[in-house]
């Protein structure tokens, strides 16, 4: 293999970390500083149940991705061993920011922490596979009220963007003890497909036994940063890192599928998601989440109604896993059956 080729994949020596601006979050660079906030956050409770690792354990790699993730800001080389990383893996830390008043009395839910409520991460960055694992830490009061749901698509979205407006991932992955069922409910409606399964590969703390462990994925040509995020009533915020790029893949994977599958080669069939792209690109760029707020409380009915038409007149056209043959009626509509899954093979799904 000519040596250019190595190059190619290398990861840059130096990264400048993007800000991601969310609807009920924002992302900004952690550092070491956020750290603390974490302890306050009681964000490591239940770590067994989330990650399968104890809570100390789970607090120290959080504490070495912070790290790992200001060496690479700072052009430092990845090991912090001593001996390094044979296949120059990198992490991307950003802590995840609120402004919400969820309790309206006046001050911010996390004021307590600098308005942190947790950081999420981009881990083992593979430059050579193009692939990345995903995973979300969140403070004990800020589970399940969707924060999740606002910042792993833009994340994932910055990912699978080419270079240099995004990483150029190919593969964006996580692992789930088996027991986490509400995490992997999440990560299903987020495009990810069960892809394998490590036996007997984490320690149980609470039935003292041991339990699998689920490794799920999904590929850049499988992710649709329009679906993951309208799935939970989210929008694309148009200047966010990769969204032009991500946009721009859409239309052109649709329009290869349209051409591939027989339709009229030179005529280009309408699809719910070059509408979508258009749609976006035609709309003026969000920065102001509060704006971002206002404009919706006036216009979501009707672009519910407009997205349900459009998704219901080309379902066949997407090749997102939660579509097609799962959902021929409105009833059984996607968006409806959210956190279903798929069925599985193994008799202890439930």
């Amino acid at each position: 293999m000519p040596a250019d080729a190595q190059v190619k994949r290398d990861l840059p020596q130096s990264i400048v970390i993007p800000p991601i601006q969310g609807e009920m979050v924002h992302l900004r660079p952690a550092t070491v500083e956020d750290l603390p906030c974490l302890d306050k956050l009681d964000a490591f409770y239940g770590a067994s149940k989330i990650t399968g690792k104890d809570a100390a354990t789970e607090r120290s790699m959080i504490q070495t991705w912070v790290r790992r993730s200001q060496a690479w800001e700072a052009g430092l080389a990845p090991g912090e061993s001593g001996v390094g990383d044979p296949e120059s893996r990198r992490t991307i830390a950003w802590a995840v920011v609120t402004d919400a008043d969820h309790d309206d009395d006046g001050k911010t839910d996390a004021s307590a922490t600098d308005n942190v409520i947790g950081m999420i991460f981009l881990i083992d960055i593979d430059g050579w596979s193009r692939s990345a694992r995903i995973q979300i830490v969140l403070g004990r009061d800020y589970r399940g009220r969707g924060y999740s749901r606002d910042a792993m698509p833009r994340v994932m979205t910055y990912g699978f963007a080419s270079e240099p407006a995004g990483l150029g991932m190919h593969r964006i992955w996580v692992a789930v003890p088996e027991k986490n069922t509400r995490s992997i409910s999440v990560y299903q409606s987020l495009g990810f497909v069960p892809s394998g399964t490590s036996r007997d590969a984490l320690w149980d703390a609470e039935n003292s036994k041991y339990q699998d462990l689920i490794v799920m994925d999904t590929l850049v040509d499988e992710y649709d940063p329009i679906r993951s995020l309208d799935a939970f009533g989210m929008h694309l915020i148009e200047n966010n890192p990769g969204v032009q790029e991500a946009l721009a893949a859409r239309e052109h994977s649709v329009a290869l599928r349209q051409n591939t599958e027989g339709g009229d080669a030179g005529v280009k069939k309408e699809s719910k998601w070059s509408s979508a792209a258009d749609a976006a690109s035609n709309a003026k760029p969000v920065t102001d989440v509060h704006a971002v707020h206002s404009a919706e409380s006036q216009s979501v009915e009707e672009n519910h109604k407009k997205h349900e038409k459009s998704r219901l007149s080309a379902e066949e056209e997407s090749n997102w896993p939660y579509g097609q043959s799962e959902r021929k009626t409105s009833k059984d509509a996607w968006w409806r059956t959210l956190g279903r899954g798929r069925k599985r093979d193994t008799e202890s799904e439930k």
